[in-house]
């Protein structure tokens, strides 16, 4: 008889079998489900002590019908398809992994900036076509020494793709409200506001979290302020990017051409998904990966340990190593605080 019931609310991996290496040796049965949207998953996970959670939305009504559920787990950085606040108002730990795929998300959004700075896409459509010829390019190609790289967000992404950038020779600038002018300059990158960035930048690369602030922060009125040969890339949250917008924008050549890790609608969570669905998908100047920009397989598999691990220590009335902590709502002084 297991003494403790961990669920895998959804999963793409191959198996669960670093889970329970993890978590068996002390009592736990773990159990893989496939609830991807997360709608169904407080009836199949009703006697859980603790959640995996891979793509599955996990709201305030679910939680609430998990009354012996200790923790639920995030495989990832993200935490904004968990309600935090309602995990801990019933007694719930929420945690994530919070540095496990820095190195390839910054590798990713710059080898996609590189694709499309280099014309590659265009280059190749027209060489199958049995074209050879320099001008077949998307726009005019910029030396890169010649160019401003702006980083929308100076997390540790950022800062990881700053370092490497410069060895190229860019102009690199950002924007972060949260972020010190003392800190961007000692990664030898200028601290600008969002309008500057925007006018000014060859690449627009967005680095930051979704949150209600930043929801659809590249819109319209943003697209439309970007440099006619301007290039778009964001290997953050789909939802960061206004999709409508961006197929005007590409469509219409208010700028170059974008490059996209994620849609808006987040295809992954999405049940019977179709490229149909977004007409981005149809285009010739976008590119598009699946939300693949964190993947290298030790990284999959440090995501799943560090998971693991967080449960496992919650399990045995530890602090988990990497705890998100909720924001409290002081209703007196209408301030927003992290509960330590």
């Amino acid at each position: 008889m297991s003494k403790y019931k961990v669920y895998v609310s959804d999963f793409d991996y191959p198996d669960i079998e670093i889970e329970k290496a993890i978590l068996e040796p002390i009592g736990a049965e773990v159990i893989g489900l496939q609830c991807k949207t997360g709608e169904s998953l407080a009836e199949q996970a009703k006697d859980a002590d603790a959640i995996f959670q891979q793509y599955a939305k996990i709201s305030r009504e679910t939680i609430e019908q998990l009354p012996k559920c200790k923790v639920i787990a995030r495989y990832g950085i993200g935490v904004d398809i968990v309600d935090v606040e309602a995990a801990y108002e019933n007694g719930m730990i929420v945690t994530n992994v919070p540095d496990y795929c820095i190195d390839e998300v910054a590798n990713h959004s710059i080898s996609m900036a590189f694709t499309l700075i280099r014309s590659i896409p265009a280059f190749d459509k027209a060489t199958h076509n049995g074209n050879w010829h320099w001008s077949d390019w998307l726009a005019p190609i910029h030396r890169m020494r010649e160019m401003t790289f702006g980083l929308v967000g100076f997390g540790r992404i950022a800062q990881n793709m700053a370092r490497k950038l410069a060895a190229f020779g860019f102009d690199i600038i950002a924007y972060d409200p949260y972020v010190s002018e003392g800190l961007m300059n000692s990664h030898n990158v200028k601290k600008v506001d969002l309008d500057t960035l925007l006018r000014t930048s060859h690449v627009v690369d967005v680095m930051c979290p979704h949150t209600p602030e930043t929801h659809h922060l590249i819109n319209e009125e943003a697209l439309k302020k970007m440099r006619k040969d301007s290039i778009l890339i964001n290997c953050a949250r789909g939802k960061l990017v206004d999709n409508k917008a961006l197929f005007q924008a590409l469509s219409k050549g208010w700028i170059v051409a974008a490059g996209l890790d994620d849609t808006e609608e987040e295809p992954a969570k999405v049940e019977n998904w179709s490229p149909k669905d977004n007409p981005l998908f149809t285009l010739d100047n976008c590119i598009i990966t699946p939300h693949v920009a964190y993947i290298s397989q030790p990284a999959l598999n440090e995501c799943r340990r560090i998971a693991a691990e967080n449960i496992k220590a919650v399990l045995l009335g530890e602090r988990p190593p990497n705890l998100v902590k909720p924001k409290i709502i002081t209703q007196e002084k209408g301030k927003v605080t992290n509960n330590g």
